[in-house]
C-alpha cells in the first residue's frame, strides 16, 4: 500500500478508536467481546494494520453510537480502496475497465502533466502501438477479454487533444523514443505521429535526451490532472493520489523533468533520429 493510502488507513484506525474509548470501552478487548470480534481484530483496524469493511465501520460507529458519522467514514474508506487497486482485480472486469474510468477525469480536467520516461502516453499513441501495449499487459495479467475495446477507448481519448480549452503538457524520456513495442513498423508509425502532434496548438510536448543533465532521478511515470489528482501506474497496482502535500512533490518533479527537456526543433530532430533507427533495423531485418 502507498505512503497516502497507509496514512489514511492509520487515520481512519485512530477516529474509530476515539469512537470506541468515548463509548466506554477501555480496552479492545472489552469492544471485541461486545462486537463477538477476535481481540486481534480490533487492535489490527485501530492500528491500520487490517482494512475495515463498510460493515465493520457501519457496526463499530452503531455500537459507539455513532450512527451518524457511518456515512463519512464509509466515503472515507471507499477513498482509501480508492487510492491502491490492484491491477488484476479492475481488469477482472476486461482489460478495457481501466480505460472506460479514465473518461470522466478527462472531461473535467483543463490541465495536463504527463512524465513518461520509458514509454509514449496513452493518449499520444497510435492504434498499433496501443494494442502492442495491452498485448504486454495480457502477458503479464493474462487475458481477460476486452483488448479491442481497450484499445478503442484509448484513441477516442485523442479527441480532448482537440476539444475546449485543455493544456497538455507532455514530457518523454528519449529512451521512449526507442523502447520497442510492436517491432519496427509500429514503431516508426507511433514516431511519425509524435512529429503530427508536435504541432497542435495546445500540446507542448518535450523530450529529455538520454546525455541531458538531470535536476532529479527519472523515477516512474505518472500522470497529473490540473492539482487535483495524479495517478501512478505500476506492475502491480494503480494509485491515485490525492493529498495536496504529495501532490506538490510531484508538481515539482515535473516541473524539474521539464528543465531538462528539449523542444521544437531539438524535439523533433531526437524523434528523426529514433526514425532512422528504426529504418535501419529494418533494413538489416529484411537483409
Amino acid at each position: 500500500m502507498n505512503n497516502q493510502a497507509q496514512k489514511s488507513r492509520e487515520a481512519l484506525g485512530a477516529r474509530l478508536r476515539g469512537y470506541r474509548k468515548d463509548a466506554g470501552f477501555s480496552s479492545g478487548r472489552a469492544f471485541a467481546a461486545a462486537m463477538n470480534w477476535q481481540e486481534s481484530k480490533v487492535s489490527r483496524i485501530e492500528n491500520g494494520k487490517q482494512n475495515a469493511s463498510e460493515d465493520d465501520i457501519r457496526v463499530w460507529c452503531e455500537k459507539t453510537g455513532r450512527e451518524a458519522s457511518a456515512g463519512d467514514l464509509v466515503a472515507t474508506l471507499r477513498h482509501i480502496d480508492e487510492l491502491w487497486s490492484e491491477w488484476r482485480r479492475q481488469l477482472q472486469a476486461g482489460i478495457d475497465q481501466p480505460q472506460k474510468k479514465l473518461v470522466p477525469l478527462y472531461q473535467k480536467t483543463k490541465v495536463f502533466r504527463i512524465w513518461e520516461p520509458n514509454v509514449v502516453w496513452g493518449t499520444l499513441q497510435t492504434g498499433e502501438y496501443a494494442k502492442a501495449i495491452f498485448e504486454a499487459v495480457v502477458r503479464v495479467h493474462g487475458d481477460t477479454g476486452g483488448e479491442d475495446s481497450a484499445v478503442a477507448k484509448r484513441l477516442q481519448r485523442q479527441r480532448y487533444l482537440y476539444e475546449g480549452d485543455r493544456i497538455f503538457n507532455v514530457v518523454l524520456g528519449e529512451q521512449a523514443l526507442y523502447s520497442n513495442h510492436g517491432g519496427a513498423e509500429v514503431m516508426r508509425g507511433q514516431l511519425d505521429r509524435l512529429m503530427v502532434v508536435m504541432a497542435l496548438p495546445r500540446l507542448s510536448l518535450g523530450i529529455v535526451p538520454r546525455s541531458a543533465p538531470l535536476a532529479v532521478w527519472f523515477g516512474h511515470g505518472f500522470s497529473m490532472f490540473d492539482d487535483k489528482v495524479v495517478r501512478v501506474e505500476t506492475e502491480s497496482a494503480e494509485m491515485q493520489v490525492t493529498q495536496p502535500g504529495e501532490i506538490e512533490i510531484y508538481m515539482k518533479t515535473f516541473e524539474l523533468h521539464r528543465q531538462s527537456a528539449v523542444y521544437g526543433k531539438a524535439a523533433r530532430d531526437l524523434i528523426v533520429g529514433a526514425i532512422d533507427h528504426f529504418d535501419r533495423m529494418e533494413r538489416e531485418n529484411r537483409d
